[in-house]
């Protein structure tokens, strides 16, 4: 009877003891790690799926946009277009049906293959894509010594990050295209304006022909640096070689790196 007193003691002895290291963890550690917890606001860089978001740092206030809530983009065509023998403008048009989400910088690679299909150049670069439209990718003047493009290929070499953005080229209009001397030296003109109380800067242009049936056979690019608000301006597009291929339909689309809008801007 006395052994088992004694044993039951020292138990409570060994449960109090116990007890006691776990509370002095519990209040020095778990005290500030709540604190930290409570009293450090949420951020879009936490990792941790709060204030809102729909994935950990991933919608709600954040800019980075959940990519579940998006409607899928689409690489809508590619191509080469022969400029010179032995020398290629690579295209693609990147279809991105979201008007408030877009891609800061979407790092690409053009491929392109003879009637082999063996690679004959490859070509890669960074370029975003706009919000709620068709944002033409180009890469000129690529060399492909003495071989003939048959096949191109376009692919995005790293997963894309979507963001709230909106299209900063929005106020961007072109108009009367005009098209000449298709037989020598054809010229592309056009008549840019912005119709915005701003100025725009870096403004690209990327001009693609079709023909009657709709197919891309010719691009080119251009550049303004300044287009002053409401203010228009002459853009020209230019190639080397006369076109073999009658002109249907001309697209000349404005590019300007989109905006950010955080959540006060939305």
């Amino acid at each position: 009877m006395t052994y088992n007193l004694q044993m039951s003691w020292a138990s409570r002895r060994r449960t109090a003891y116990v007890t006691g290291i776990i509370l002095f963890f519990v209040v020095v550690l778990g005290g500030p790690l709540a604190y930290w917890y409570f009293s450090i606001p949420a951020t879009c860089s936490d990792g941790i799926r709060n204030q809102g978001e729909t994935s950990p740092d991933k919608g709600g206030p954040c800019l980075v946009v959940d990519e579940q809530a998006l409607q899928p983009h689409a690489t809508l065509w590619t191509r080469s277009f022969r400029v010179r023998d032995g020398s290629y403008n690579a295209a693609a048009y990147i279809q991105n049906p979201n008007s408030e989400a877009g891609v800061r910088a979407a790092h690409y690679r053009f491929g392109l293959y003879d009637s082999k299909n063996i690679l004959v150049a490859e070509r890669e670069g960074t370029m975003y894509i706009m919000p709620g439209g068709v944002t033409p990718v180009l890469q000129a003047r690529i060399e492909t010594g003495n071989r003939i493009v048959a096949h191109t290929y376009f692919e995005f070499i790293e997963p894309l990050v979507w963001e709230r953005m909106k299209n900063a080229a929005g106020p961007i209009s072109v108009n009367n295209k005009d098209l000449t001397n298709t037989s020598e030296m054809p010229r592309l003109t056009a008549i840019a304006q912005n119709s915005a109380v701003v100025d725009i800067r870096n403004i690209s242009f990327i001009a693609v022909i079709f023909d009657p049936a709709g197919n891309a056979f010719a691009a080119s690019a251009t550049s303004l640096q300044r287009l002053g608000a409401d203010e228009s301006s002459q853009i020209v597009f230019t190639w080397p070689d006369p076109f073999a291929i009658q002109s249907g339909r001309i697209d000349i689309t404005p590019l300007v790196p989109p905006l950010l809008v955080t959540t006060e801007q939305r």
